[in-house]
């Protein structure tokens, strides 16, 4: 008989798999209609000299989704706060799979840390090795191929739940390492009352038991979730100020789930055994 808390988590985890499902489409319907937007300005500007001094541009950058096509891009551009992040460092993203979960080579009982240096700072995560070996190693494994360099941190979600998703090689939310890994440490004493608490690392899933992959979130606020995705590490207080910019930067949608709008890039993510 399914119990009262087991319907709860089950509710919770379709409603999060609906917040994506949405998510995704929502950015689809964009992308037709920048294009769609883009091709008249196009045919606007060959004819208007006055419309190209006005500095008139619609695009992606760094493969983050436009305001809605109901807006102006002027108006869009105005209503942005700053992007309080760099520039990409120069490479090329690699589109390198593989069949199967790399062979484990990490110590479990030692300790192990996870730097991303990327373009709005340093975030640095304590690796919870014993208690998420599989995950753990890896991204010891991925980190060590450079599989997220160059990488964006394609989703921001400021309602409901409080995440920076990151992990995905193509920056679209649908892209792995081809290889799936276990679901580790769902039992974490961090976990209470079905919330994952600000400073939380933890894996994306297909909201289906064992299907975590490269894609990850860093938590910045207190987020209610079933404990589904596996725990794996912790972000230091400088790696948090720099996950609150991030966030107080928004989302491209406007409602509460997208792109963020800040530059955020994976310039280099490294794992080290202390």
């Amino acid at each position: 008989m399914v119990t009262q808390e087991q319907r709860r988590r089950q509710l919770a985890r379709e409603k999060f798999l609906r917040q994506q499902q949405r998510r995704t489409s929502a950015r689809r319907r964009a992308r037709m209609r920048n294009a769609a937007i883009a091709s008249v300005l196009g045919v606007i500007l060959i004819g208007s000299v006055a419309l190209y001094t006005t500095g008139v541009v619609l695009g992606d950058d760094d493969g983050k989704t436009n305001a809605s096509a109901e807006v102006t891009p002027s108006a869009s551009a105005s209503s942005k706060a700053p992007d309080p992040c760099d520039k990409p460092a120069e490479g090329k993203v690699k589109t390198q799979t593989w069949k199967k979960e790399p062979a484990m080579t990490i110590d479990k009982s030692a300790k192990y840390t996870m730097k991303l240096a990327t373009t709005c700072g340093d975030i640095d995560i304590a690796l919870k090795t014993s208690a998420a070996p599989h995950t753990v190693n890896s991204f010891n494994f991925l980190a060590g191929k450079g599989f997220f360099d160059h990488t964006p941190c394609h989703r921001l979600t400021t309602n409901g739940i409080y995440v920076l998703q990151c992990g995905d090689p193509t920056g679209q939310g649908n892209g792995g390492p081809g290889y799936n890994i276990p679901d580790e440490n769902l039992k974490d004493k961090s976990l209470k009352e079905n919330m994952y608490p600000a400073g939380t690392v933890a894996m994306a899933n297909t909201s289906q038991p064992n299907t975590g992959g490269s894609q990850f979130f860093l938590v910045y606020q207190n987020s209610p979730l079933p404990p589904s995705y596996t725990p794996f590490g912790t972000i230091s207080d400088e790696g948090m100020a720099v996950l609150k910019k991030i966030a107080a930067a928004g989302e491209s949608t406007g409602a509460g789930d997208g792109a963020p709008n800040a530059t955020v890039v994976i310039d280099k993510a490294t794992v080290t055994k202390s």
